[in-house]
């Protein structure tokens, strides 16, 4: 792996720990009612959709088994139609989705995985 691109992984990572702590004590109820909450955590998700937009070709193209078209696609979709997102597919994704991504990134970097929390 290319030194750039363990770089940007680092920073994905760190982008990954910050959903965990912003979305952390909330359900779905209280994250869809609270304004900051949604907003903060939409513009983690750009954050980590520009990152991966920085990783080389050869580093996407030799780790096929992450979406990461799809992520640099709800970068774009949250930064340009943020009033056409669906909240709900945002908890599902910061739920779900960025956890998996979260044990993916640290398996690439060969760090020691402690899931945190229930969030």
């Amino acid at each position: 792996m290319e030194s750039k691109d363990r770089q940007v992984l680092v920073k994905i990572l760190y982008e990954t720990d910050v959903i965990v702590d912003i979305l952390s004590g909330y359900d779905l109820g209280s994250f869809l009612s609270d304004e900051k909450t949604k907003r903060a955590s939409c513009m983690t998700l750009i954050n980590i959709g520009e990152l991966v937009k920085v990783l080389s070709e050869d580093f996407k193209s030799s780790n096929p088994d992450i979406s990461w078209r799809a992520i640099a696609g709800l970068r774009d979709v949250t930064a340009h139609r943020y009033q056409t997102l669906r909240m709900e597919d945002i908890w599902e994704t910061c739920q779900t989705d960025i956890q998996l991504f979260k044990e993916q990134l640290t398996k690439m970097l060969n760090l020691d995985y402690v899931e945190q929390g229930d969030g």
